[in-house]
């Protein structure tokens, strides 16, 4: 049986610098947002034989009174254009100019709209303040939740603090991940959208599902094993749920790996924050959320 909680140190040391270096990353560069928060329109479209060039793209809309045009290869023969909000005149303006492109040797390259979305400044800050208090919810209610599943504990750690060690782990999550996302808009260009906020609160919910697991072993055991130190306890059910929770984990990411791999370009970084929530999630709930009680103990 390997000694998980005796190593608590290490465990925590090493959330602590990927924390740091989360917090770091979001002061620093900040996420990225999409048109869902800070308004505007999205245009894909695919080309039937050869996209045009970038270059091609941007002068064709030159005559078009757009203030910003950011166009984003997507796929093999896609684009995802992003711009100000507009009308549906102008809408059918830049459609009809991406399908006047030449290209030297095809003499048909129809164009095809694959999605159009606009959104407005008003509606999109009130977006962002959703999905900020959807979060904070959450948690509240995962912290009601818990204290209430185990209000038969009162020792040696009282139940409250179940909930309040979970919310420490999952905060420790989604700093994380958000941390990685502010690095990746900033590197790469990587936006986040109303998509990214829902697989917040998919890992919050795949998150704590595995640190309650291993409560509720340990919950058992502190009524199987009197006689034995609190800190044995938490050990011993962390050893015994870590191969289910391993499992889990890596099963559920093939899954997210197949879809991310052969998945469509839209939903692309919703997938790879599922699966870098999967990955964390799984750490958190093994390495952080279970030492916590003992240190919690330890304070006592």
């Amino acid at each position: 049986m390997y000694n998980i909680i005796e190593k608590r140190k290490v465990w925590f040391t090493f959330s602590g610098i990927l924390v740091l270096a989360a917090i770091v990353s979001l002061l620093t560069w900040g996420l990225r947002l999409g048109i869902d928060f800070t308004g505007g329109s999205l245009l894909e479209v695919s080309y039937q034989n050869q996209r045009p060039s970038i270059q091609q793209i941007e002068e064709s809309l030159a005559d078009v009174d757009l203030q910003t045009v950011k166009v984003q290869p997507s796929g093999d023969r896609e684009y995802i254009i992003r711009f100000e909000e507009i009308d549906e005149a102008t809408h059918q303006t830049v459609v009809s100019k991406l399908g006047e492109i030449q290209i030297e040797g095809l003499e048909e390259n129809t164009v095809v709209e694959n999605r159009f979305e606009s959104v407005g400044p008003v509606i999109g800050s009130e977006l962002k303040s959703k999905a900020i208090k959807s979060i904070i919810i959450v948690l509240l209610f995962i912290v009601f939740y818990i204290a209430y599943a185990f209000r038969k504990i009162s020792k040696p750690v009282a139940s409250w603090k179940y909930g309040i060690s979970a919310i420490i782990a999952l905060t420790h999550d989604i700093l994380i991940i958000t941390g990685i996302f502010a690095a990746l808009g900033y590197f790469m260009k990587m936006e986040v959208d109303s998509l990214f906020v829902t697989a917040l609160l998919t890992i919050l919910g795949f998150s704590i599902h595995d640190t309650i697991v291993t409560f509720d072993r340990t919950r058992e055991n502190l009524f199987k094993n009197q006689d034995k130190p609190f800190k044995e306890i938490v050990n011993i059910s962390v050893n015994q749920t870590i191969v289910r929770s391993l499992n889990t984990s890596i099963t559920t990411l093939f899954v997210l790996l197949a879809i991310y791999i052969f998945g469509g370009e839209s939903i692309k970084n919703f997938v790879l924050a599922l699966i870098l929530g999967v990955i964390i999630g799984t750490y958190s709930s093994i390495f952080v959320a279970s030492p916590l009680l003992v240190i919690w103990n330890r304070k006592k």
